[in-house]
């Protein structure tokens, strides 16, 4: 196994566990940068990566009763078919030179949205008891819909927004859900939507395969280790390092 793999794994696992997002939003942009993976590949490999690490946090917070499933199911309900749609897209076009750029474009735009999410984590539940003179238990359920739908297109085209972006979404929509509840349905519903997003490269050949392996040997570990230092470092720190990151590929996937 490439040993350069395992420790990119490692690093962005030890990030995943520190502060429960970054696994995608830094991922890609490693394949493509480190390893020269296409943009194809690159989202393909990370769609897998994600699915996989993600599994055993979605059991686990599954057992501690963290994951609303009702909400789950109405965000799958978007979601999957527009993957599936996004995909079959894919599949009847090829992905030539033209798909090539906007699967970039969209990885800059997805980069630069989970950022955002981020730098602003306390801002959205002050934004989402605002919004609630709007959206209200009759129309709340086709919203759901609705941001599960885009969130399905967003990940198929970046393999990112199942973490950062999809947490906010909900949080803007159940504005009075605990967070350890929007963190559990956020990760219940990444799990599906990447592995169906995933199997869908996978079947245009655009997984590697290997590689994905030593990245997971070293995330395990990673996610471990970072999950530790979340007691001893500072959280805004750690989150504006992530920013800074996540800023600097977006700006230079986009340019």
């Amino acid at each position: 196994m490439d040993p350069i793999a395992i420790v990119s794994g490692f690093g962005v696992g030890a990030i995943v566990g520190m502060t429960g997002v970054g696994g995608g939003s830094l991922m890609t942009p490693l394949l493509l940068s480190v390893f020269k993976l296409n943009p194809a590949v690159a989202i393909g490999t990370d769609l897998w990566f994600a699915a996989v690490t993600k599994m055993a946090g979605s059991a686990s917070h599954h057992r501690a009763g963290h994951v609303d499933w009702r909400i789950t199911r109405l965000l799958l309900s978007g979601s999957l078919p527009a993957a599936l749609a996004t995909i079959a897209l894919m599949h009847f076009t090829g992905l030539t030179k033209g798909w090539a750029s906007a699967l970039t474009f969209s990885l800059g735009i997805a980069l630069l949205l989970t950022a955002v999410t981020v730098a602003f984590k306390q801002i959205w539940v002050k934004v989402g008891h605002w919004l609630e003179r709007w959206i209200n238990d009759g129309n709340r359920p086709a919203l759901t819909v609705l941001c599960g739908f885009v969130l399905g297109v967003l990940v198929s085209l970046s393999s990112i927004g199942a973490g950062a972006i999809g947490a906010t979404l909900i949080l803007l929509l159940y504005p009075k859900m605990a967070a350890h509840r929007i963190v559990g349905t956020d990760i219940a519903h990444a799990v599906p939507l990447t592995l169906v997003a995933g199997i869908g490269y996978a079947t245009l050949g655009h997984v590697n395969w290997g590689l994905l392996g030593a990245l997971l040997v070293g995330s395990i570990p990673g996610i471990w280790l970072g999950a530790q230092l979340t007691r001893k470092m500072p959280e805004r720190l750690v989150r504006t390092l992530l920013c800074l990151s996540l800023v600097a590929a977006g700006l230079k996937v986009i340019h």
